[in-house]
């Protein structure tokens, strides 16, 4: 079990995405989602990749340790991996965030919107290649950088 290091204030706080293997069958993605919610463990956002015989579905939650546990116990095979999530006021702040992070040369794996936050702004969860450079150039940028913690309901 990694060891838990100790953040001080206003230091980077990433955002825990799951990203559940599935079998590509009818049903795959509601059964993770109930098992979710009948745990009360809330989807923030969403993605699925699909293939032919695979899913990918990335999914970040407010309680992450809780649905590790549910991921665990039901045999889910699943990667966790942290994320950088960015609080938008409006669509506009989308260009903000692409130019701020290519001006870093900071590349961008993927993206995909928030489906709901507590505060009710748009957010974005993006992969990078440098999580704690991108929470410090995008900040810099006037940006709000949210870590998991302000997503937890």
């Amino acid at each position: 079990m990694p060891a838990e290091v100790m953040r001080r204030p206003g230091d980077f706080q990433p955002v825990i995405q799951f990203s559940i293997h599935a079998d590509n069958k009818v049903g795959r993605l509601n059964e993770i989602i109930g098992l979710l919610a009948v745990h009360e463990v809330h989807v923030i956002a969403l993605s699925v990749l699909d293939t032919t015989d695979s899913s990918i579905i990335r999914l970040i939650v407010d309680y992450p340790i809780e649905a590790q546990k549910l991921l665990i116990e039901h045999q889910f095979s699943y990667v966790q991996s942290e994320l950088i999530a960015v609080e938008l006021n409006s669509e506009e702040q989308i260009k903000t965030v692409t130019s701020a992070l290519v001006q870093a040369e900071i590349n961008i794996h993927y993206i995909y919107p928030f489906l709901m936050r507590p505060n009710g702004r748009y957010a974005l969860a993006i992969s990078l290649e440098d999580n704690e450079l991108a929470a410090d150039t995008l900040t810099r940028s006037q940006l709000n950088v949210i870590g998991q913690d302000d997503i937890a309901r």
